[in-house]
């Protein structure tokens, strides 16, 4: 049986969204035995969530704007073979000393925790990892952001795909980055008053870069679509704004909307308070590539100051046998991870059944170039939304950075200036910031910046996360876990 520590499956696949259900389909198709793991319960990723069986939604599609697209990939997935490992949270993957005798590939070690409390481990062997993790959003904090009340802009549009609930009935949307758009249209199309949406960027950015956007003319298509979608509602725009305060006692009364100017600094005198029960924020989305450096694949650093694993022409990372596609490479929507996962699953097959010629062939050609120019939109997009330095004015020393730890801009500011932090570990080691719950995940790259305000740069994104445990483990489960010789 594939998947038996005698009899590895030749592919494991981390994560079921449009990456990862391409990969395991194509892989499959060529002969691959392929398991693909994912937390949740069914298939889609982030993108393509859609309502619990127990809603009895009707019209899953009227949430989504490209769900034949996604109908197709996923009836490709079912029929390929592949196996799918629902509720299989993956929180590392380790690499065995010994070779497969069979043809002298590596065999790497998937761990994932199973159950509702996670309390379950189970543990499959492949010759070839992809991963297929996909990005988290980031936050950076302001003044009442720990209300109940705010939610993630991309939160607030899961809420709405696998809930079919509204965070509030008045909401305002903000932060940066084109998924505002689609929120805020979301939000007003579901029965929300949206009364704005706080854009920190401009959009001229993207203007620099004309060939990414003649290359891509489906992402005007996106964009024109969005944008008959706020004035349908009325909804106002504001560019070179952002939220720099919320307020409310038990919960979100209203927001502070201010101007900024292009470093993101709030200009004095702009401040105006618009009433709302909720707000949506995200300043972009941050790979998730966690369980990839732990093992040592390289990073490198994207336009809009995040860290994307290091790829090569077929996605393979830095570490032979280890392939991704989608977000952990760098964020650049859906149509480009359903590309990068069918060149992903075919170049595994090229390596692991020795038939080069795959790699060769007119349709990997045409899906390079179909990744390269995508991916040349995706860099003019993460250059045109990257936060500004200026930010950080926005914040006063009472606004928690560290939500878990509850740790203060002030304290933060006080183990730089006073006890000369120069650094995020040196912050947390000082302060306890990222030493919650979340490990840093909400609050890293806050905190990297206030701590480089001391230096010459300014500002510098959170460095490449290594961690040895993805996600939280319940020390019961790594009790419970079998010990297999050769995990390194």
């Amino acid at each position: 049986m594939p998947g038996s520590p005698s009899e590895p499956y030749d592919l494991a696949v981390i994560g079921a969204g449009p990456a990862g259900l391409a990969g395991a389909a194509t892989a499959a198709r060529l002969g691959l035995s392929v398991a693909v793991l994912d937390a949740a319960a069914q298939v889609g990723g982030q993108y393509f969530r859609h309502p619990a069986p127990g809603l009895g939604a009707a019209r899953p599609q009227a949430l989504h704007h490209d769900w034949a697209a996604f109908t197709e990939l996923r009836a490709r997935f079912e029929v390929s073979g592949a196996a799918h490992l629902a509720g299989h949270q993956v929180w590392a993957v380790t690499r065995q000393d010994g070779r497969d005798g069979q043809d002298g590939q590596e065999v790497w070690s998937v761990h994932a925790l199973v159950g509702e409390d996670g309390g379950a481990h189970a543990r499959l062997h492949a010759r070839a990892v992809l991963f297929a993790t996909g990005a988290g959003e980031r936050q950076l904090p302001f003044p009442g952001w720990t209300l109940p009340g705010v939610v993630g802009a991309g939160g607030a549009q899961a809420m709405l795909k696998s809930g079919l609930v509204l965070p509030g009935q008045r909401i305002v949307v903000a932060g940066s980055g084109p998924l505002l758009l689609a929120v805020a249209s979301s939000l007003a199309a579901a029965g929300a008053r949206v009364p704005a949406v706080a854009e920190a960027s401009g959009y001229l950015g993207y203007a620099r870069r004309p060939g990414a956007l003649a290359a891509n003319p489906h992402k005007l298509v996106e964009a024109a679509v969005h944008g008959t979608a706020l004035l349908r509602h009325r909804i106002p725009l504001h560019t070179r704004s952002a939220v720099t305060e919320v307020h409310g006692t038990d919960r979100v009364e209203a927001v502070t909307v201010s101007r900024l100017d292009r470093d993101w600094h709030p200009v004095p005198g702009t401040g105006r308070r618009i009433a709302c029960d909720a707000l949506a924020v995200g300043h972009g989305l941050a790979p998730q590539t966690e369980l990839a450096t732990g093992l040592g694949c390289a990073t490198r650093r994207t336009p809009d100051g995040t860290h994307a694993l290091v790829l090569d022409g077929l996605q393979e990372t830095s570490v032979p046998g280890l392939w991704a596609a989608g977000e952990a490479g760098g964020t650049g929507g859906w149509e480009l991870a359903r590309v990068e996962g069918e060149l992903a699953g075919i170049a595994v097959a090229a390596r692991l059944r020795a038939r080069p010629a795959l790699t060769r062939s007119r349709r990997v050609r045409d899906l390079a170039r179909r990744r390269d120019r995508m991916r040349a939109f995706a860099d003019a997009m993460a250059a045109a939304h990257a936060p500004g330095p200026g930010w950080t004015a926005w914040l006063d020393d009472d606004t928690d950075v560290c939500r878990c730890e509850e740790v203060t801009a002030g304290s933060i500011r006080e183990a730089v200036t006073e006890f000369g932090a120069r650094d995020a570990r040196t912050v947390k080691l000082l302060t306890r910031a990222g030493m919650g719950w979340c490990q840093g995940r909400m609050c890293g790259a806050a905190v990297a910046c206030l701590a480089a305000s001391g230096t010459a740069q300014g500002t510098v994104p959170p460095s490449a996360e290594r961690r040895p445990l993805a996600v939280p483990v319940p020390l019961g489960s790594l009790a419970a876990a079998p010990e297999e010789p050769g995990d390194a």
